[in-house]
């Protein structure tokens, strides 16, 4: 999401709280307007049976780690794992759908990515990621109603990013 002109009065604001089935969430925004984003949220959380949390009552259940996503279709499965290992990454996740995803230590993201400069000359999106260290198993009857409630909140306009660890059970 892109804002024309200044954005100097601007300002990133974390929010965490836990959905349906008390899944933790952590939504990032970007807004002009504290209040009007904060009720928003606020107001999405309580209408999908959820509520916002504190500063930190989700977070715990994640780590912010490094990612760096490569189209799959430039360069094998075998010859990003031995990158990824080479390059000091955590792990290396092939093939999400059409691209690899290679995980290291937030500070190391630079340093992993300009080792696979060497190799690979386009990326997908290097950044911070909050990646779940503990999962909530939902089962797939309630796979629509989770959905729903993280997609009301990804259409909201000042939303830059929502991340969860829900899992549903095949």
């Amino acid at each position: 999401k892109s804002y024309a002109g200044d954005q100097s009065n601007f300002d990133n604001i974390r929010y965490e709280g836990f959905g349906p089935k008390n899944i933790a969430v952590i939504v990032d925004t970007l807004t002009d307007n504290k209040n009007r984003t904060a009720s928003s949220i606020r107001t999405l959380f309580q209408k999908n049976g959820g509520s916002l949390g504190t500063q930190g009552s989700s977070s715990h259940n994640f780590k912010q780690t490094g990612v760096i996503k490569i189209d799959y279709n430039i360069i094998s499965e075998e010859k990003i794992l031995d990158l990824a290992l080479n390059s000091g990454a955590n792990d290396c996740i092939c093939y999400i759908g059409d691209f690899h995803e290679i995980r290291c230590e937030k500070d190391e993201i630079y340093k992993v990515k300009k080792l696979l400069e060497k190799e690979i000359k386009s990326f997908i999106s290097t950044g911070i990621e909050w990646i779940p260290t503990i999962y909530v198993e939902i089962m797939e009857s309630e796979k629509p109603n989770i959905i729903s409630f993280l997609e009301s909140i990804e259409d909201d306009d000042d939303v830059q990013n929502v991340y969860t660890n829900v899992k549903f059970k095949d």
